[in-house]
């Protein structure tokens, strides 16, 4: 489906003749009307990063929550989301709009460590576990296109470290109660069902 959307989405995409393309434009537009975001000024990825930072925030999760780490679907929502606060001059107007009505708003000035700097050191580790941890699952869900993970699997990631993704994932679901709103919903996007 995504090819397809690509393959339509380039020019003369939708065809060579005006009207037959017209024609399958409107038909696009009336599926969603975002169909073609580089006509509305945006790229696909900002796009895809946008939807998902609807969804995590239609699941509960607060914008303060979802920093650095945050993933959905395999996207890092919160780095995404700290660039958006960051460089808001340089979005255009209905991009703005759109972080608007999800209640974000420009940042009054660059902080590029304020969040952690209030959080206990603890914390912080805990929750940088819990990002690897998510990365690792995300990449293993990708690979092998099943949330099913053996508990004995360890996943090698990108920057060449392994992490015992299977003991992790067991952990997770033993701990499910102590896990907050951000940590559920990050695991659910990955289809992770007992997270929801």
């Amino acid at each position: 489906m995504g090819q397809w959307l690509t393959n339509l989405r380039r020019p003369d995409g939708l065809g060579k003749d005006p009207e037959r393309a017209a024609r399958r434009a409107e038909q696009l537009v009336a599926i969603d009307p975002d169909w073609n975001p580089g006509q509305l000024g945006w790229t696909v990825d900002w796009q895809r990063h946008w939807a998902g930072l609807r969804v995590l925030v239609a699941g509960g999760a607060g914008l303060e929550e979802i920093t650095p780490g945050v993933t959905h679907r395999g996207d890092d929502i919160g780095r995404w989301l700290a660039r958006q606060v960051r460089d808001w001059a340089q979005l255009n107007p209905e991009q703005q709009h759109r972080l608007d009505e999800l209640s974000v708003k420009p940042a009054v000035r660059p902080q590029k460590t304020a969040a952690r700097a209030n959080t206990k050191a603890g914390a912080a580790k805990d929750s940088d576990a819990f990002t690897r941890g998510v990365a690792a699952l995300a990449q293993y869900i990708a690979r092998e296109g099943t949330t099913v993970v053996s508990r004995s699997h360890v996943e090698r990631l990108p920057d060449g470290t392994e992490h015992r993704t299977g003991v992790w994932a067991a952990n997770q679901r033993a701990r499910r109660d102590r896990l907050d709103t951000a940590q559920l919903t990050a695991l659910a996007a990955l289809g992770i069902d007992w997270a929801t």
